[in-house]
Formats: C-alpha cells, sequence, structure tokens
C-alpha cells in the first residue's frame, strides 16, 4: 500500500517530535530505572507531542495513521530509553483497540479527555460470571506496563460459552477505580515500565465494555462502522505483537550509536582502541545490518497488511503466522547482537550506568514477553506449512 504525501508529512512530523523528545528521555533513562517509573515529565511531553493519538480515530482528536508510522515512532523513542518506548508500544497501540469498541465504549473514554491513557494485561487469569446487562469480573493480573499513568484498563479473561459460541478470549474493559495496583515490578531490565500487578474484586463490567479479542467481524468490533479508516481492519494480533518487539529494533540502534562513539574514545589496559579491535569492526556491522535487515522485512510484512485492510480481508493463515514470526523473532536477534558489542566493552559495559548495559538488560528482558516466543511462533508455522492444521486460534 502507497502512502499519500500528507500521510507521509504527518509521518516525518511525528518521528522529528520523538527525535527532539530524544535526549531528554536520556537523560532520565536511570532515573526510570531507579523509580521503576516513567517520570511524569515524559508522560506530558510525550502527551503534548501528539505520540499516543497516532492510531487513535480522528473523531476523538487523533491521527489515525498507518501502523507503520506508529512503530518507526516508537523505535525512536527506544534509541534513547527502552522502557519508554516499551510503555508507548503497550499503551499507545491501545487506541486502536478502543476504536473498534462500541462508540459508547469511546464517549466514555474520550468524551472528557481525547488524551486519556489506557494500560492492559491481556493474561486470560480473569473470574468471569455471566450477569444481566454484563459480566461480574474479579482476579489477579501481572505486567501492567505504566499502569500508575492510566485511568482505564483492558484486562483478559474467557468470555463464557452463550448463544451456541465457544469459551474465547475476551478485553474487558475496567476503569481505574476499580483497581488496586500492587507494586512488585522490580526486574533485571525495562525496569522504568513499572509493569505492575493489577487487581480487580468484584466489577461489573457491562457488555458495551467487553471486546472479543481475536474476533474480525463488524458485529464484534462495532466501532468500525464509524472509524472506517482500513487500519481497524487489521487483526488483533497483527497489531500487538508488534508493541513488544519494535523497541528492541530502536534500542540495538541506540546500542551501536552509543558503542560507535564509546570504541573511538575507549583506549584500553594494553594501549589500544576498541575501535582498533577486530572483532569490534566486525559485530558493529553486523548489528547494523540485522537492524537493516529487520527493518526491511517488517516493513514489507505490514505493506501487504495494509493491502488486506485495504480490501477488507485478512491474509491468508500462513502469512499471519510468518509475520507473526518474523515480529517475534526481533528480540532474540538483538539480544544476540547487543551481547556481541557487550563482550567487545569488556567490564565497562558492566556498570549500571552504562547505556548499552542497560540497554543489554532491556532487550533481554523484552525477549521473554511471550509474544516473543520465535520458537513456538516458528513450530506453529511449520506445523501450517506442513499441511497440518493451525494449532494458534489467536492468529
Amino acid at each position: 500500500m502507497d502512502r499519500a504525501p500528507e500521510q507521509l508529512r504527518i509521518e516525518a512530523q511525528l518521528i522529528s517530535a520523538a527525535r527532539e523528545l530524544g535526549p531528554r528521555l536520556a537523560e532520565r533513562a536511570y532515573q526510570a530505572d531507579q523509580d521503576l517509573r516513567i517520570p511524569d515529565e515524559t508522560i506530558a511531553e510525550m502527551k503534548a507531542a501528539g505520540l499516543f493519538k497516532i492510531l487513535q480515530p480522528a473523531r476523538w482528536g487523533g491521527f489515525e495513521m498507518d501502523p507503520r508510522t506508529f512503530y518507526k515512532v516508537q523505535a525512536v523513542i527506544a534509541e534513547y530509553c527502552m522502557s519508554t518506548a516499551w510503555i508507548y508500544g503497550v499503551m499507545g497501540v491501545h487506541p486502536w483497540q478502543i476504536a473498534r469498541y462500541p462508540m459508547k465504549t469511546q464517549e466514555e473514554i474520550w468524551g472528557e479527555d481525547v488524551n486519556t491513557l489506557v494500560a492492559s494485561t491481556y493474561m486470560p487469569t480473569a473470574k468471569v460470571t455471566p450477569v444481566e446487562g454484563g459480566y461480574q469480573v474479579s482476579g489477579r493480573w501481572g505486567f501492567s506496563s505504566c499502569c500508575e499513568h492510566s485511568s482505564w484498563f483492558l484486562l483478559g479473561g474467557i468470555v463464557p460459552e452463550s448463544d451456541g459460541r465457544p469459551p474465547e478470549h475476551g478485553t474487558f474493559l475496567i476503569p481505574r477505580s476499580e483497581v488496586i495496583i500492587h507494586k512488585n515490578w522490580d526486574t533485571l531490565g525495562i525496569r522504568g515500565s513499572g509493569s505492575h500487578d493489577l487487581e480487580v474484586k468484584g466489577c461489573f463490567v457491562p457488555a458495551h465494555r467487553v471486546q472479543r479479542t481475536n474476533s474480525t467481524s463488524v458485529d464484534d468490533t462495532p466501532g468500525r462502522k464509524a472509524n472506517t479508516n482500513p487500519i481497524y481492519n487489521l487483526s488483533f494480533a497483527s497489531v500487538f505483537v508488534r508493541a513488544v518487539s519494535t523497541a528492541c529494533i530502536g534500542g540495538l540502534r541506540g546500542a551501536i550509536n552509543e558503542f560507535v562513539r564509546y570504541a573511538s574514545q575507549h583506549v584500553g589496559n594494553h594501549g589500544s582502541k576498541t575501535a582498533e579491535d577486530p572483532q569490534a569492526q566486525q559485530v558493529i556491522v553486523e548489528a547494523m545490518c540485522a537492524v537493516d535487515a529487520m527493518e526491511l522485512v517488517l516493513e514489507r510484512d505490514y505493506s501487504e497488511m495494509m493491502d488486506y485492510a485495504e480490501r477488507g480481508e485478512l491474509p491468508p493463515v500462513e502469512k499471519r503466522l510468518l509475520y507473526r514470526y518474523h515480529s517475534s523473532s526481533v528480540p532474540a536477534s538483538c539480544a544476540d547482537h547487543v551481547s556481541a558489542l557487550m563482550r567487545c566493552m569488556g567490564a565497562q559495559g558492566m556498570y549500571s550506568k552504562s547505556p548499552i548495559g542497560r540497554i543489554f538488560r532491556d532487550i533481554h528482558q523484552a525477549r521473554g514477553h511471550i509474544a516473543n516466543n520465535y520458537m513456538a511462533h516458528a513450530r506453529v508455522a511449520g506445523t501450517v506449512f506442513l499441511g497440518l492444521p493451525n494449532p494458534d486460534p489467536f492468529v
């Protein structure tokens, strides 16, 4: 899908805004790690720049841009602070999903404030009981990034069997007033994301705030009747898996930039510059080429996805599985390359204030997300390519 000149102009402005924020994000990255929280001023600046509204419908003050713009912005942010890029990915993508909820729900979220932020955790741990007009929901969920900055929460659970439909994954939209945050996030990497546990103790969730997560029917995503931009025709899986992998590309690019500066200045105990080390010369080019290759493949995948979305179609399951594998393999590849850069730094990269050391920890943390289990996704894709039924209902 070719994008119109106006789209490309807006994209350039948004990327420029993210780049302008970058140095301030880098200055705050260490403190964000220590505080286990993205600073309030960072959230305010990102809101002011409109970055959270890239996928938000125009009727609610958004840009409703091609998701490729969103992920380019995420990668730029990650060059400076992966924790900030992580929360940007998982929160900035929520307007896309909310746009598919009924208009009544969208009014509840954005009617008074188009800058409302929504956090999530999709693990299907909710206890869900059907009641008149909706569901009674209780449960505890882990890994809700940037929950302390959020007013609403998208929480996962299983919608019980009804009207002949089997049980299926659902997303339950719940206001902050009903949610308890358990501050237990203390991890190796992406520390600033503040991805704490959440608990809900018996909250009524009306039917209009429940979405059958993986369904692509218009009946189950009625917001698409009003929000007709083709981006809202994409499947949940194709949009959301990129939110937890793309930051790694930007992180690796940031590590490359830092390593170039470091290698040109650092003189080891044996009197030679790191830049003169043949291993350093090799790994920096390998990392640069890896970034280039990953970006090209993901750009091609999304170009194909948008072509299908323009026609109101989903890609064949074989393509969807391959797209998911490509996305999930990014953190593992980035982890290998940032590890190689770290090896060329000796002990210098091990300090907690080392930008490359922080990126090393962040990328390795990111690869632990269930959506980035590339080996499992390779096996599922291989199953289908070898003529067997698709075992993954998410795709």
